[in-house]
């Protein structure tokens, strides 16, 4: 685990942000790109950000033909990878679509409180999985700004998917020079070949600390 914290020092204060990443309906069981149990975590989540002063939400919100959509190339199908101009770009079915059942956040998140609603993924042509840029790794989202100028610096990552929007969130967070830490157990994995482990282990390089005891953050 990279930078191993004391259990004692995960008590959120006023510089800690809780980021809770796209959980929407399409993300859960039953949605056009369900994340396997990916709504057992909303309760935890919800327990979770009880202990926080500063949450921010994240919202994919695709509009109808999004690029990234297999249905938007013809004989491709949904997994299939192919080449955009900033490079890979994994196809998926058509989901969170804006104003859609699909893209809205799952009825049992409890999180009145939340302070900032973030949206990606709503330029046609690029798709974003990271809370902080573009999948081109460039165009700025704005959240580092808002998170600097309300003095927040340690932040913690939870929600879906673990190996895609939160590992790139976490990923970027460290690249902008924030604190991260993902709690482990209230997020879940797509794990398309391997990419589980492949996260776990990008964000152990980069610094980011996997907290797999959410009880630390109340104690």
């Amino acid at each position: 685990m990279a930078g191993s914290v004391k259990p004692a020092s995960m008590k959120p204060g006023e510089r800690d942000a809780l980021i809770v990443i796209d959980m929407q309906n399409d993300f859960c069981p039953g949605g056009a790109l369900a994340v396997g149990e990916g709504d057992r975590i909303v309760p935890l989540i919800n327990r979770i950000a009880g202990a926080f002063a500063h949450v921010v939400l994240t919202q994919d919100w695709h509009p109808p033909g999004h690029r990234s959509f297999a249905s938007a190339h013809p004989g491709r199908k949904p997994f299939d990878t192919v080449e955009f101009p900033y490079g890979p770009q994994t196809l998926w079915p058509d989901h969170c679509v804006q104003g859609t059942a699909g893209a809205a956040f799952h009825a049992g998140l409890e999180v009145g409180h939340a302070e900032l609603v973030l949206r990606k993924g709503y330029r046609t042509g690029i798709d974003s999985y990271s809370a902080f840029f573009e999948n081109d790794r460039q165009t700025p989202t704005g959240l580092a700004g808002y998170l600097r100028e309300r003095g927040l610096t340690r932040l913690h990552f939870v929600g879906l998917a673990t190996d895609f929007c939160v590992q790139y969130s976490a990923l970027d967070a460290r690249r902008a020079g924030f604190d991260a830490i993902v709690v482990a157990e209230a997020c879940r994995g797509i794990d398309l070949g391997g990419s589980l482990a492949q996260a776990w282990a990008a964000m152990n390089a980069a610094g980011v600390v996997r907290l797999d005891d959410a009880a630390a953050l109340a104690a």
